[in-house]
C-alpha cells in the first residue's frame, strides 16, 4: 500500500471535516445537499465524501467499477470545501469502524464527524463493530423521507439516546467528546442513488441513450 500524504494542512489547527462514506453508486445531487447542509450546520470546515471500494452490506453485482464511481463523484462535487477521495483503498480498511480508527491516528489536526442518512441510523446495528464507531467519533444524523421517525425508534438510536444532543448545539458537535450525536431537520432532497440506477437501467433496456442524471 502506498504512503498516505502528510497533514494536508500544515499547521496544528484541528479543522472540522465531516466524512461521508458509502459507495456512490453513483453519486447525486442528494450527496452534495447534505454537504452543503453539514457544512453550514456543523460549522465544518470541509466535507469528505469516502467512496468505498466495496461496501461490505451491498452486492457486487450492479456495482460501477471503483474509480468510475470516484470520479463521477469528484464531477459533481463541484465545491472547494467538498474534497472527494478513495482514501479507503489507501487505507486498506473494509469497515467504517477500521477507517475512523486509521484516519484518526493519521490526521491528528483533525476534528472527524461522521455523516449519515437517517436510513443508515436504522441499518448501523447491522455494520461491523456498530458501537466502536459512535464511540469513535461524534455522528450527524441528517433527515431523509420516509425513514426519519422510524430511525429513532432503532436500535441505535434508543442505545445511546442517552449522547443525543439538542440540533441547537449542532454547531458545537466537532468538539463533543463522543459518543454524541444530533439529529439534523434538513429541508429533504428527492435524490437518490437507486432511482437513478433503475433510470439508467430502464433507458438501456429500452434502447434509450438520452437519458438523464443528476
Amino acid at each position: 500500500m502506498r504512503a498516505l500524504p502528510p497533514n494536508p494542512w500544515g499547521d496544528r489547527r484541528r479543522l472540522r471535516i465531516g466524512l461521508l462514506g458509502g459507495s456512490f453508486n453513483p453519486a447525486h445531487a442528494g450527496h452534495r445537499h447534505v454537504s452543503l447542509e453539514a457544512l453550514k450546520r456543523l460549522g465544518l470546515d470541509e466535507v469528505w465524501w469516502l467512496v468505498s471500494p466495496q461496501n461490505p452490506l451491498k452486492p457486487v453485482a450492479g456495482m460501477a467499477p471503483f474509480r468510475t464511481r470516484l470520479a463521477e463523484a469528484a464531477a459533481l462535487a463541484r465545491h472547494p470545501r467538498i474534497r472527494v477521495t478513495g482514501i479507503e483503498a489507501r487505507l486498506g480498511t473494509r469497515f467504517t469502524a477500521d477507517t475512523l480508527e486509521s484516519l484518526a491516528r493519521r490526521f491528528p489536526a483533525a476534528r472527524f464527524v461522521w455523516l449519515m442518512g437517517a436510513d443508515n441510523l436504522i441499518q448501523l446495528p447491522r455494520w461491523e463493530r456498530w458501537t466502536t464507531i459512535l464511540r469513535t467519533v461524534p455522528v450527524a444524523i441528517l433527515a431523509r423521507s420516509p425513514y426519519s421517525q422510524r430511525a429513532f425508534a432503532g436500535k441505535a438510536a434508543r442505545r445511546f439516546a442517552e449522547a443525543r444532543l439538542p440540533a441547537r448545539q449542532a454547531g458545537i458537535l466537532a468538539e463533543a467528546e463522543p459518543p454524541a450525536w444530533v439529529f439534523l431537520h434538513t429541508r429533504l432532497h428527492p435524490a437518490s442513488a437507486t432511482s437513478i440506477r433503475a433510470v439508467k437501467e430502464s433507458a438501456v433496456m429500452t434502447g434509450d441513450n438520452h437519458s438523464t442524471s443528476e
